[in-house]
């Protein structure tokens, strides 16, 4: 059996994205959807669709970088572009206290949106997320190896990253019925391409179970490489999916994320990533549309220059290879 699993980076809400989705939304309202509609043949068109929830989701009044708040309104816009799960596990789950955590899975599951990464309860924590296609179980674990210095308010709000709990956890998942397990890490160095020694001794260390399939991962808001290890498909940084960061701030590869897709093969209860797809984004600012780079050339929706800009720092970046390759395969014109 094949299917197909799509991944993505941070959705991380700043203050002016937060408030371009209340303009769209009448003013008594928050609508993020026009910022994600690009993407929805490549989130819908996969047969498992998982997002990367960077901040919390309150009903208080809504704030940006350093503490966020997020409305509840993004999980509704999650759901309507076709996400079936999300993780959210990052170093700003505990910006609004356990609290926080907790309306942030009550919002996702009010909209239909499966949840993991951080938990309501000790037996929450427990509970592994298995999502089911095509009559294949897959099993989806997150973890932040930070929380940004602030201590969880329970052993169980967030899940932290260390090996032994994470082979624990996916032993359980393959104990539990997974046909395959997808691991999520948020990790890395902000702003940094290449993935950290910390980054490659855990990945070493996870891909030598024969109980992960793969593992993916964010937090460095720039994209970093897609490689093997040990034989294994790792996906070290999807880089920003929706942010308001810029050069006038940050690197200019911070308008720049991914879609990975990765293609599954199982055979029996044995997994394997046979080859990674992925698609180069770039956030169009001042209405903070994330843009597929190579359809947003074809169809003039931002300007070339910047398109191409974004495209081959991507893929400089990624790379392209043997069983990875780039949605579309080359950039039109």
């Amino acid at each position: 059996m094949r299917l197909t699993v799509e991944v993505n980076g941070d959705l991380l809400i700043h203050a002016p994205i937060w408030q371009t989705a209340q303009a769209l939304g009448g003013g008594s309202d928050y609508d993020f959807a026009p910022m994600l509609r690009h993407l929805r043949p490549w989130v819908k068109g996969s047969d498992l669709a998982i997002c990367h929830v960077e901040t919390p989701m309150t009903a208080a009044a809504p704030t940006g970088y350093p503490r966020f708040n997020t409305p509840p309104a993004l999980a509704r816009a999650i759901r309507r572009t076709g996400w079936d799960a999300c993780d959210t596990a990052s170093n700003h789950t505990l910006d609004q206290g356990q609290s926080g955590v907790d309306a942030t899975l009550g919002a996702l599951r009010r909209a239909g949106v499966r949840h993991t990464g951080s938990a309501a309860s000790a037996r929450g924590a427990r509970r592994i997320l298995l999502l089911r296609a095509k009559g294949v179980t897959v099993a989806y674990l997150a973890y932040t190896t930070t929380t940004n210095g602030v201590p969880p308010p329970h052993p169980w709000s967030v899940a932290l990253a260390t090996p032994r709990r994470i082979l624990r956890d996916a032993r359980r998942a393959r104990a539990q019925g997974a046909d395959a397990v997808l691991v999520n890490l948020h990790w890395g160095v902000e702003y940094a391409h290449a993935p950290t020694p910390q980054q490659l001794a855990l990945a070493r260390r996870l891909t030598r179970s024969r109980a992960i399939t793969a593992i993916v991962g964010q937090h460095a808001h720039v994209v970093q490489p897609i490689r093997r290890v040990n034989g294994r498909w790792v996906v070290f940084g999807e880089g920003n999916l929706l942010s308001n960061q810029t050069s006038a701030c940050c690197p200019a590869a911070t308008q720049d994320g991914l879609l990975a897709i990765l293609h599954l093969r199982i055979d029996g209860r044995r997994s394997r990533v046979e080859r990674v797809e992925y698609v180069p984004t770039w956030v169009r600012h001042g209405d903070y549309a994330v843009l597929p780079v190579g359809r947003a050339l074809a169809r003039g929706l931002a300007p070339a220059a910047d398109l191409r800009a974004s495209w081959q720092r991507t893929i400089g970046v990624v790379g392209r290879g043997p069983g990875l390759r780039t949605v579309p395969r080359r950039l039109p014109g």
